[in-house]
């Protein structure tokens, strides 16, 4: 079936469910270190966590992985949990969370629309922490189309914010 009708541009996305496989240990590193809120805590098998007292923006669960290991490369799953963040002071700071718990980031990106890290958690699901750049900003072709791009981003330069 084929719909040429765009969404409703209102729709986005609420909250991201990863499975883990010790959930103090996801607990550590999305609060402990990404500085989320837990918002509620199910014994050992669930926790609901997030920003500003949403009800979650993260669900991480042990159901279905207690004590799992993470999917061998090859296979299929989500590539990476994207974690906006409102400007390029708060990803600075995210940055700088990082270090301090002695986080190695997997890249660094400038993507004209966004700058980005990219990193996994204990668990080795893939994460994107980025900021949008103002719309107005972003870089686009001679017919006005979106023209995103790949460039190594000034780790140095970030964290002067």
């Amino acid at each position: 079936m084929k719909n040429n009708e765009p969404i409703d541009s209102r729709v986005d996305i609420g909250h991201v469910h990863l499975k883990v496989a010790d959930l103090d240990r996801a607990l550590s590193f999305y609060c402990g270190v990404l500085g989320f809120q837990l918002m509620q805590k199910m014994g050992t098998q669930a926790a609901f966590i997030s920003a500003g007292g949403y009800h979650h923006h993260i669900g991480l669960n042990t159901w279905e992985s207690l004590g799992g290991s993470p999917p061998p490369p090859g296979t299929t799953g989500l590539y990476h949990t994207a974690i906006r963040y409102p400007d390029r002071k708060s990803l600075a700071d995210a940055l700088r969370r990082l270090q301090k718990a002695g986080i190695e980031l997997d890249g660094a990106a400038d993507h004209g629309v966004s700058e980005a890290l990219y990193l996994h958690d204990p668990d080795w699901n893939g994460v994107e922490l980025y900021w949008d750049r103002p719309r107005a900003e972003w870089p686009r072709d001679e017919k006005g189309e979106i023209e995103m791009f790949s460039k190594r981003l000034d780790l140095g330069a970030l964290l002067k914010e």
